[in-house]
């Protein structure tokens, strides 16, 4: 096969920009990952994971479940409000969500969740995707996770 002078010119490019552009282990002035733990510290063991991780401008939510007694509205009220102090901790707020992960031990309690979560995020609500889940950890019957902007 013939190799032409684009071919050449293309192929000493490409390999001219590889020498001239070396790869960065870090880029100056890039995000870096930020735990905010809850108590303003970080625990003495590592934990199994972290409720609320800031990357960038992004704030991710870990689920977030209501371990009292009540019904689904008592449990969505007590999920959201815990959302809402976990996002102001890290500089954001519930109107800021883009994001939001609904599961619901019940479908059946699809319309009453609805009743309590329905404005909490402001007038432009995030993106949300509901599904039921079977063995919701701490008999939780609501749990929601987040990703937000900070």
């Amino acid at each position: 096969m013939k190799t032409t002078n684009r071919r050449n010119f293309l192929a000493a490019s490409a390999a001219a920009a590889a020498v001239a552009l070396p790869v960065k282990a870090q880029t100056a002035g890039a995000p870096a990952k930020r735990v905010i733990y809850r108590n303003g510290k970080k625990p003495v063991k590592t934990p199994r994971m972290n409720s609320t991780v800031a990357y960038g401008n992004l704030i991710f939510i870990s689920g977030v479940g209501y371990h009292e007694q009540g019904d689904i509205k008592v449990h969505t009220k007590g999920v959201l409000d815990s959302i809402k102090a976990q996002l102001e901790r890290a500089g954001s707020s519930m109107s800021k969500v883009l994001k939001c992960n609904v599961y619901l031990s019940d479908l059946k309690d699809y319309d009453a969740m609805n009743e309590v979560y329905d404005g909490s995020f402001g007038d432009e609500p995030p993106a949300r995707t509901t599904i039921a889940a079977a063995g919701i950890p701490g008999d939780s019957l609501i749990e929601i996770d987040v990703i937000a902007c900070i």
